[in-house]
């Protein structure tokens, strides 16, 4: 015989089998009046489930949470929710990649919501870990999943987000790499004749991004002034290569441009319009700087290609077009350019991005700081 609680607490009765039977009644998000029954071996463990329930309820959180696989969710997420946010076309792509690759296809997908624990994450996590990934790509995982179990708590498919009690992966602190003066020069030597050469000392006059260089146009550039406006990036996503807005807000800036480089953009846009006359009514009128023979944007991978080339003859290893960005920043830093400076002219978010990037450069300016202290000492 059921004994009804007061308060919305639910009525509950024994069983002729022993196991005791809880009930409660709510008011779905429809209007309408549900009931939820849950069962147990005593009647305190049922008084428990329910208050359990109640407090989900009151929470604004579903009574139970969706049976669907965290893969279903997921791949719902990747043409819903990612599809229709703000986010650029290259993270959005690169993100479904993510979902697609290390969320759906790996056993942590397979699994129900409603069986979702953290330790479940964990040891996806573990998996990518013991696979080689590198940190930075277990941190764009991990952010991924707690995006995806973001919007399925926002979604009402489960109370709570699992992969929010798990701490993110911490990136690896590493140098980088940058071009000494020799180097430079060494570089710039096996590059002579590429017709790529004006990129290459654009990034190493400027510290542009690879994706700002490629996405300048003509029309962004004062050669009588001797600046370039930075207006967009150029990415590669699904539907192709495509310029999109820069990186942040402080991406999007003018840049000085040395007078060597203004020289060697002279003589490119001479070359480019000589290409032009040969490739005739082929040729794509886009107004980059950097193109192919045809007037197209220039792939990425097709420069970097142009570099390694150049740098395996050089004899240099490890030398990337985020390289020459490095090498110009290490180099304004080394000729003590106030770092406030530097940010500006990389176009970083914030004064400690450049700090901690490029914090391998500043011993040499530390030690002549000390120096100039003991000398005001008369030491």
């Amino acid at each position: 015989m059921s004994k009804r609680r007061g308060n919305g607490d639910g009525s509950f009765y024994q069983r002729g089998d022993g196991r005791w039977t809880g009930a409660l009644s709510y008011t779905a998000d429809d209007g309408r009046r549900r009931r939820h029954i849950v069962y147990g071996r005593t009647k305190t463990e049922v008084r428990d489930k329910v208050k359990a329930v109640r407090a989900r309820l009151d929470a604004g959180a579903p009574v139970r949470d969706a049976r669907a696989t965290l893969g279903a969710v997921a791949e719902r997420w990747i043409v819903t929710s990612l599809a229709a946010s703000d986010r650029k076309a290259t993270t959005r792509d690169n993100y479904a990649t993510v979902a697609r690759t290390h969320i759906v296809a790996d056993p942590i997908g397979a699994l129900p919501l409603d069986r979702l624990r953290p330790s479940d994450v964990e040891a996806m996590l573990a998996r990518k870990r013991a696979a080689g990934l590198a940190a930075s790509t277990r941190r764009t995982i991990y952010t991924v999943l707690r995006a995806v179990l973001d919007c399925a708590v926002r979604d009402g498919l489960v109370a709570r987000n699992a992969a929010a009690a798990v701490k993110r992966p911490t990136a690896d602190r590493r140098e980088a790499r940058y071009l000494s003066r020799d180097e430079v020069h060494r570089l710039l030597a096996a590059a002579a004749g590429d017709r790529l050469l004006p990129l290459f000392l654009l990034l190493l006059g400027t510290g542009l991004r690879r994706g700002e260089g490629l996405a300048l146009r003509w029309s962004d550039v004062d050669l009588e002034g001797g600046h370039a406006q930075v207006r967009g990036t150029l990415s590669r996503v699904a539907a192709g290569l495509v310029v999109t807005e820069p990186k942040t807000e402080r991406s999007r800036r003018a840049v000085p441009l040395p007078a060597s480089v203004v020289a060697a953009l002279r003589q490119h846009r001479a070359r480019q319009v000589q290409e032009r006359l040969r490739a005739g009514t082929a040729w794509v009128d886009t107004g980059l700087v950097f193109t192919t023979e045809l007037g197209t944007p220039l792939d990425p991978r097709n420069a970097l290609r142009s570099l390694t080339g150049a740098a395996r003859r050089a004899g240099l290893s490890g030398v990337g077009l985020h390289t020459l960005r490095h090498t110009a920043a290490s180099a304004l830093i080394g000729s003590d350019v106030h770092m406030r400076v530097v940010q500006e002219l990389l176009g970083h978010s914030s004064y400690a991005i450049t700090a901690d990037v490029y914090a391998h450069v500043a011993p040499a300016q530390q030690r002549d700081a000390a120096e100039r202290l003991a000398a005001a000492y008369g030491w």
